[in-house]
């Protein structure tokens, strides 16, 4: 009985491994078809490919998607990494030795042109300028005089000449004591951003002392280099793709502003001058940039990546000519997203190509083209009026 048992769990077992191979594997139906086991077991005998084939005839030619051939410039890019600096810096600097009295300034503030930001003591100055103007007065009157007296011949000419003297140089003195007080303000000399400040009222400085540094980043220019091989294609004007490197901003746009004259020997390389406008302040000076420029190159033929395929002898598409297909030979030269730039000697802009459906064609083969509509928008009108 036990013996019994293990035989019957055993063609158990042999039934539904058989079941499995049978129902999952392709090839166990013709095997077990030439083994005259199929009619045993009641399966039909799967068709043959011949069977297969008239099948396939019979259902008529095959059905595809179709494109047209458009043309798009082949697109020469290249990237480097530059560093940004504002449009214009300036270090303010004190012009004489004074205590400062009164500032105008905020560490990050923004001052105007014109502005002063920085007052010195000037007590001494408003007194040699009034003293100065005083001595004017004095001089503008003796000269005066003299050219009165002069007339009636009282006061000979060289004495007069000797009054109008006085008077040239009691006007200098006014214009050097002038001059001396405003050296006592410091004026700020262009609109921008101040950075971190580290002087108070009261502090001394000394002529040539470093006050406080003025930044104007309304635009921020990027210096980076190119390949010597580009530089007959650069100009200035020409636009740029700008990325910040480290805050992880949307790409920008920007324009080359400037172009050095000497190629660098050591590296080969020419020196590049970029600028983005900076409206949003989000940039700042000394930060790292990805430049991007691209140069349009040569028109080719523009085809879908879906309808190049590949033998052993290269690349090809599938050309509809006369409701038949042709195999047509290509050569990639670039691809992008959604499209393969390539060169042909039998293939021109406007030609329709199967993209879809190409798993089945033969050479001379006619087919039935079921949809092409979409490869049409990115044509012009002409190239779809001469594909149609």
């Amino acid at each position: 009985m036990k013996a019994f048992r293990q035989f019957a769990l055993s063609l158990a077992v042999v039934a539904a491994g058989l079941f499995i191979w049978i129902a999952y594997v392709p090839a166990a139906q013709p095997v077990l078809d030439r083994l005259g086991l199929l009619d045993l077991l009641g399966i039909d005998a799967p068709p043959s490919q011949a069977d297969a084939q008239d099948d396939w005839s019979e259902d008529g030619p095959a059905r595809v998607i179709t494109a047209i051939v458009g043309q798009q410039a082949l697109a020469d890019r290249i990237s480097a990494i530059g560093d940004g600096r504002a449009r214009r810096s300036v270090s303010v600097r004190a012009n004489a030795v004074g205590t400062i009295t009164d500032m105008a300034l905020v560490a990050g503030g923004y001052v105007k042109k014109g502005t002063v930001i920085v007052q010195l003591e000037d007590e001494a100055e408003k007194i040699a300028l009034e003293k100065a103007q005083i001595e004017l007065e004095n001089a503008r009157a003796d000269a005066e005089r003299a050219r009165r007296l002069e007339a009636t011949g009282a006061v000979a000419e060289v004495r007069r000449r000797e009054f109008d003297l006085a008077l040239r140089s009691a006007e200098l003195a006014v214009r050097q004591a002038e001059f001396d007080l405003s050296q006592r303000r410091v004026v700020a000399p262009i609109s921008g951003w101040t950075g971190i400040i580290e002087l108070e009222t009261g502090d001394r400085v000394n002529a040539q002392d470093l006050l406080v540094t003025i930044t104007d980043r309304s635009e921020i220019l990027i210096d980076f280099r190119v390949p010597e091989r580009v530089t007959g294609k650069i100009a200035t004007g020409q636009r740029i793709d700008v990325t910040p490197l480290g805050t992880g901003a949307a790409p920008l746009t920007g324009e080359i502003s400037a172009i050095d004259a000497v190629v660098d020997r050591a590296s080969r390389t020419l020196l590049v001058q970029g600028r983005v406008e900076n409206d949003s302040d989000l940039l700042r000076a000394g930060m790292a940039f990805s430049v991007a420029i691209t140069f349009p190159g040569d028109t080719l033929l523009a085809v879908p990546p879906l309808a190049v395929q590949w033998s052993s002898e290269g690349p090809f598409v599938w050309a509809l000519r006369d409701g038949k297909v042709a195999q047509v030979a290509v050569s990639i030269d670039q691809r992008e997203s959604d499209a393969v730039l390539v060169t042909s000697r039998d293939l021109k802009a406007g030609d329709v190509i199967v993209t879809e459906g190409v798993q089945t064609l033969r050479d001379g083969d006619a087919v039935t083209v079921t949809s092409g509509e979409e490869a049409l928008s990115g044509l012009s009108a002409t190239d779809q009026k001469a594909a149609l």
